[in-house]
């Protein structure tokens, strides 16, 4: 009988030898109604967007709102859910931006345990639970492999705790982003071209500066990951 891990390593082989449109066409026929894809509608969140209005419209795309995102990010995802038609289910933290600074204080500024439970907060928790409510189990995401170190080695499909995780872009260089968006004529993210090459919140996201790579654009340098696509995060903080 096969394992989970055969399972993964036999579908991340699979998809291998595909388009990312048909990638997603084979995991929309196989697993239904269990998928769901997350979007932050970030720098290149466009790309993944578009291929799932063209190829798998019927995934509910879930956008987690941490309550301080820039202007221009909400503005953005006001444009691009317009323009592909994607159903977009919205989720925000338990609790509000401004009570949480009330009782913890400026967490992405404490860094260590703080900063990991700030997202918790705001990214690990409102995720599990549209997971729960939506009732999806195969989790779509835009991850790529150039993103950042932590994702080099990434396979298509991983197991990450009771959810198993498909990348359909994960092969795709920043070049090949750029192309399809252009071909696609795709609207950039507004902040894109102050030199923005990642997205987050505006406390703790700044622009990419010459000769360092878009790690350094969050958090100081200090963590790239928010915890949704890392295996460690644990999520026993008290609001």
């Amino acid at each position: 009988m096969a394992t989970a891990t055969d399972m993964e390593a036999g579908l991340s082989a699979e998809l291998e030898t595909l388009t990312a449109g048909e990638r997603l066409e084979l995991l929309a026929g196989r697993f239904g109604d269990r998928l769901v894809a997350s979007t932050s509608f970030g720098i290149q969140s466009a790309v993944m967007l578009d291929l799932l209005s063209r190829h798998a419209p019927q995934v509910p795309v879930v956008f987690i709102d941490t309550g301080f995102l820039f202007p221009e990010t909400y503005r953005y995802a006001e444009e691009l859910t317009a323009r592909t038609g994607i159903d977009l289910r919205i989720y925000q933290p338990l609790v509000s931006a401004a009570r949480m600074e009330a009782l913890h204080g400026r967490m992405w500024e404490q860094g260590g345990e703080s900063l990991e439970q700030y997202g918790i907060i705001t990214k690990v928790e409102p995720m599990n639970r549209a997971l729960r409510e939506i009732g999806g189990d195969v989790w779509l995401s835009g991850v790529r492999r150039s993103h950042s170190s932590t994702r080099v080695d990434r396979a298509f499909a991983e197991r990450q705790k009771r959810t198993l995780k498909v990348y359909p872009i994960l092969d795709w260089a920043d070049a090949q982003v750029s192309a399809y968006m252009h071909d696609r004529g795709l609207p950039p993210h507004p902040l894109a071209s102050k030199g923005y090459v990642t997205m987050g919140d505006w406390h703790s996201t700044r622009p990419a500066e010459p000769e360092s790579g878009a790690e350094a654009t969050r958090f100081n340098g200090e963590k790239f990951e928010c915890g949704l696509h890392l295996e460690s995060m644990n999520n026993d903080f008290q609001i």
